[in-house]
């Protein structure tokens, strides 16, 4: 396959995933001020920073807006097509790219992106998002759950489809880390009164929908440090981080053929590595040392992953990291 292609296939996934996770994560914090009493909603509608801040936009939108209300944080995350992060700039981003491969995706898919893609730029999206934001989200959220559905069914699971399975999947674990960051809360976090925090991590479970999920394997008790443990080391939920560090670490050892303990390529290492720690790692241990440091780390460490996947497989112009050769993994650090 050509870098070009790997390339397309990669970022058209992962700015599908990113627009997905984007509206998940607006539709819930507006849904949470409904559940909040009128003046906590007023005054949270007012400084609305924290949701830019937590999907790694805050420098970008200051530099577009002074205001910080939930209005224009919505319009900078959803519509702002100059952005490219928001949902407008991500799926006009995705589209461009599957332009370039049609020959590497099936018609239905390039058909439904499209679609999606001319809706949400129509006076209709708008319309209907002023109308009501909650159909609005629900439909963006299942267009783009449709075109993934889509893409497992019908495309050859070959290597390209391999390179959409590394964008889709690291993409989701950045997002899902994203969202237990403690510095990003829209609600004020304190451990010692958990009554005032318990909506966010309610919240944090419905941006991942992740609910039900929870009450199935907890019943009804919501205790922030297990919301933590689903969503980082739950092996078994698909948008856990653990679950996506195995898939993204599965999709590049099927492009490479090199099996599970060993690697061929940075990678491979660095994704076999973050797997392993986290299977091997306890949700305490990550909650002593907090859940702002955990995050960091494992954005620098995801950060990692795509960089070295690039220079493998899409700019292969350094040779040290793409001609590491096959040994075994590392041991876990101390």
């Amino acid at each position: 396959m050509l870098s070009r292609v790997a390339d397309s296939l990669f970022w058209l996934s992962r700015y599908v995933e990113r627009a997905e996770n984007v509206a998940r994560i607006i539709d819930v914090n507006a849904q949470l001020m409904l559940d909040l009493s009128p003046a906590k909603a007023e005054a949270l509608s007012r400084q609305w920073l924290p949701v830019a801040a937590c999907l790694g936009d805050e420098t970008a939108f200051r530099a577009r807006s002074r205001q910080t209300d939930a209005a224009a944080v919505t319009e900078f995350l959803v519509f702002d097509r100059s952005h490219p992060n928001s949902i407008s700039g991500s799926l006009a981003t995705a589209r461009e790219n599957a332009r370039t491969v049609r020959e590497q995706i099936t018609t239905e898919m390039w058909e439904q992106l499209n679609r999606t893609y001319l809706w949400l730029m129509s006076k209709g999206a708008r319309q209907a998002y002023e109308r009501n934001s909650y159909e609005f989200f629900q439909r963006v959220k299942k267009s783009l759950q449709l075109f993934q559905g889509i893409t497992d069914s019908l495309m050859m699971h070959g290597e390209g489809w391999d390179f959409i399975q590394m964008g889709r999947y690291l993409e989701r674990a950045d997002k899902t880390s994203r969202l237990l960051d403690d510095a990003f809360f829209l609600l004020p976090s304190d451990r010692n009164r958990p009554a005032d925090v318990l909506p966010q991590w309610l919240s944090i479970l419905r941006s991942c929908n992740a609910r039900q999920a929870y009450q199935r394997l907890y019943a009804a008790v919501l205790e922030p440090v297990k919301v933590a443990h689903l969503l980082l080391l739950n092996e078994n939920f698909p948008r856990s981080v653990v679950f996506c560090v195995g898939q993204l670490d599965h999709a590049l050892r099927r492009v490479s053929g090199v099996g599970p303990g060993r690697y061929s390529n940075l990678a491979e290492k660095l994704s076999g590595r973050l797997l392993a720690e986290l299977s091997y790692s306890a949700i305490e241990e990550f909650w002593v040392r907090g859940m702002h440091a955990t995050v960091d780390e494992l954005q620098t460490r995801l950060n990692e992953i795509g960089q070295a996947m690039v220079t493998t497989y899409i700019e292969p112009t350094a040779p040290a990291a793409s001609a590491a050769p096959a040994g075994t993994l590392a041991a876990m650090p101390q």
